[in-house]
């Protein structure tokens, strides 16, 4: 099993991996399918379902597919570039796509959201739709965002992948395996990771890359902490981050602060991504844009606030995240949708503990147990963003979520490494919870906290 470093780590926009990033790269994909065809089509349909359509408008899922069938990707992602596109697309009620000239769309009637069942492969499902002069359907794809920006056609999702490229030295599917293979080749959870990627980059494109990403984030706080006002979608739910920012830093110098002041500084700097990850901001998935605040944020914590952290090992740190991200894809699920907010903020909680007992020094042994108690103390926790918006209660879990990952790679670290509970059985735990949960608790709306709010 291979996941690259940059499949669970992605440059997007906010506000949603699943919601946004995956129907503008699903649209994407569309475009190339339409340009293989041997026939021309005349205009665009598209449909979504399941949690695509309940938390489409808040997750941005209308503009996101608009856009994308106008050729726009979230990697390349220009904002004022799309405010104009989109602002003509509904004049026009056409797009003009690259190779396929102006087809028709009308954005009112082309894009639809369908409240029944969602479509049998996954929650977050999306049919895009080719027209004749007619109006006909005369080509149609169906496409699922599962988490993370990840997208597969019906066809893929319903086949057994076979893997590509060039062999990895260390194809762990497990941690169990990511732990004997560490033990056999005295390599780090990092080195091996980094080896695997060495198979299919080279070195300066591999380092380059984990230094975009690290810039990326960083930057998404930097611009979280200095930006206030009210984020869009209607619940007027106010930045807060720049005003906490601001507290701590008077409260410097003065000897006023408790020691657990800290944890303030821990959720400050992930509640300053996910505020900019709500405004529909640039941010890195991590492993989705629901949870992109925790490994930053955890990251940044090491770097500011602990003694002789560098930026030289935030690659380790990203590396050893990244391993730990893809055994929970692989193995459960990174989708609200499929398994609630523990498989989101819970999943990027275990990679930030992990990545931090690394940098800190820790054992493969310790680093796994990190991971399985930060993932352990987020089971069954439900995705019910009110309104469907990636704010509440989304901004204030991901500083929690980066809290709990400090804390459990200390305790980690405080031990050899033997614990009770594999990080297997953990994450097999958390597919199953996710399994029997109500769908009203996936991503849909339908529960818990976005059905009970303020009557006013």
């Amino acid at each position: 099993m291979y996941l690259s470093v940059f499949e669970i780590f992605k440059v997007g926009i906010g506000p949603s991996s699943s919601h946004t990033m995956g129907p503008m790269v699903a649209a994407a994909r569309f475009l190339d399918h339409l340009r293989g065809l041997s026939f021309g089509v005349a205009g665009l349909r598209a449909s979504l379902h399941g949690s695509l359509a309940f938390t489409g408008v808040g997750h941005a899922t209308d503009r996101a597919v608009i856009l994308g069938l106008a050729g726009f990707t979230p990697d390349a992602y220009d904002a004022d570039r799309a405010d104009a596109a989109l602002a003509q697309i509904k004049a026009e009620r056409s797009v003009e796509a690259e190779g396929l000239g102006r087809l028709r769309f009308d954005p009112e009637r082309d894009l639809i959201f369908d409240y029944g069942p969602p479509l049998p492969g996954h929650a977050n499902g999306l049919r895009l739709m080719g027209l004749d002069a007619q109006g006909d359907v005369i080509a149609q794809e169906t496409y699922y965002s599962i988490g993370g920006g990840f997208v597969v056609s019906e066809a893929e999702l319903g086949a057994k992948s076979a893997p590509t490229g060039p062999a990895v030295p260390y194809p762990f599917e497990t941690a169990a395996q990511m732990l004997a293979m560490a033990r056999d080749s005295g390599k780090s959870i990092a080195a091996m990771k980094r080896a695997n990627e060495l198979a299919r980059m080279g070195p300066n494109e591999l380092d380059q890359g984990l230094r975009r990403l690290w810039a990326v984030m960083r930057d998404c706080i930097d611009r979280g902490l200095v930006t206030d006002g009210t984020l869009p979608g209607g619940l007027n739910v106010r930045r807060r981050a720049k005003g906490i920012r601001d507290a701590l830093e008077r409260e410097r110098g003065m000897n006023l602060s408790a020691p657990h002041v800290i944890n303030d500084w821990i959720s400050v700097y992930a509640m300053a991504v996910n505020e900019e990850n709500a405004a529909g901001g640039q941010v890195v998935t991590a492993p989705t844009n629901g949870a992109a605040g925790v490994v930053p944020a955890t990251i940044r914590y090491w770097r500011d606030h602990v003694p002789g952290a560098t930026d030289a090992r935030v690659g380790e740190f990203l590396l050893t995240a990244a391993a730990i991200g893809g055994l929970v894809k692989h193995n459960a699920s990174i989708s609200g949708a499929e398994c609630g907010c523990q498989a989101e903020v819970g999943s990027a909680s275990a990679m930030a503990a992990a990545g931090l007992a690394a940098v800190m020094g820790g054992t493969p042994e310790q680093i796994e147990n990190a991971a399985e108690i930060a993932l352990e103390h987020h089971l069954g926790m439900t995705c019910d963003p009110v309104k469907g918006l990636v704010q509440v209660p989304c901004i204030e879990r991901n500083g929690l979520g980066a809290i709990k990952a400090v804390s459990a790679a200390s305790l980690a670290l405080r031990g050899d490494g033997t614990h009770f509970m594999p990080l297997d059985n953990c994450i097999e735990a958390m597919r199953q919870t996710g399994a029997d949960m109500s769908e009203k608790y996936k991503e849909t709306a339908l529960g818990g906290l976005a059905v009970n709010v303020p009557n006013c």
